[in-house]
């Protein structure tokens, strides 16, 4: 059966697929968060609407941006009782035919060490995100009929934000508003997305990823599983070079060129990095 991971990084396109009022995703501040339970605890609450107009987007413009966007959260500690850490071959070469032989048991006990520093590492981020300074506000500006500061909405008034002025209804007593709630928080927002193209030599299919740029190949592994339960029993090559797996793909080499690409004024598209993947003989269960 393929792992299951927690994932840390989302892409733009990945938010906006999640844009109706019964899953509800925005991201601000860096941060993604799932607002569906929100939206379902409130139902019919007029002030709802600002909230799924936004549906599927960025909204950090509703916040003050100084000093609050949290910072990017550091690779996967992987490594493990002085283990040190798993690789894999890439190459973009199509001669390169076979994987290089691995011992049965080494492999068995790096699905081990596999298991085992993922789960710690998903403990390593929550305690990061316990310990983050991040403190979204809310941006304000002076009323000008009563000269007091009071959020600034130009969207709309929404869900926890006061009235701007005295009002009977108002009731504050709904603890944390959402935008500090952190269990409404699902991951990360990528800084920098990139495409690739995984081409399997078994079966020449080939698929181009958007990933994120912050994303180790462990984690883009585990993205490739929607498209091949089996991912784990291949060994991936780009260049003929060691690819360490709890690397991004910048850290392994695999340059991210489309800022020279535009400048060039050639087409991203005709040179995404191609990486190759290698049947093992080694089917995992799916």
């Amino acid at each position: 059966m393929a792992p299951t991971y927690k994932q840390r990084y989302y892409t733009p396109l990945e938010v906006e697929q999640h844009s109706s009022s019964k899953d509800l995703w925005v991201s601000f501040l860096g941060k993604v968060y799932n607002l569906t339970p929100l939206v379902e605890k409130n139902g019919g609450n007029i002030l709802l609407k600002p909230i799924l107009n936004a549906g599927g987007k960025d909204i950090s413009h509703w916040f003050n941006t100084n000093g609050t966007n949290c910072e990017p959260l550091p690779p996967p500690p992987f490594e493990k009782n002085g283990h040190s850490n798993s690789t894999v071959e890439i190459s973009t070469s199509p001669s390169s035919q076979h994987s290089s032989p691995t011992n049965d048991n080494d492999k068995t006990e790096m699905t081990k060490l596999h298991q085992i520093n993922n789960a710690e590492s998903l403990e390593c981020f929550a305690e990061i995100d316990k310990k983050s300074d991040f403190d979204p506000q809310i941006r304000t500006h002076i009323d000008g009929k009563t000269g007091c500061e009071v959020p600034y909405t130009p969207q709309g008034r929404f869900i926890h934000i006061p009235p701007p002025y005295p009002s009977a209804s108002w009731a504050n007593d709904f603890g944390t508003p959402w935008w500090k709630d952190e269990s409404y928080c699902i991951g990360h927002l990528s800084t920098k997305t990139r495409k690739i193209r995984i081409i399997n030599t078994l079966t020449s299919q080939e698929h181009t990823l958007e990933v994120c740029s912050e994303e180790t190949l462990e984690e883009i592994l585990n993205r490739f599983y929607k498209y091949n339960k089996h991912a784990a029993s291949y060994t991936w090559k780009y260049n003929g070079t060691n690819l360490t797996m709890t690397k991004t793909l910048e850290q392994n080499g695999v340059k991210d060129e489309d800022e020279e690409f535009y400048e060039l004024n050639f087409n991203e598209e005709d040179w995404l990095p191609a990486i190759h993947i290698y049947f093992n003989d080694d089917l995992t269960e799916a």
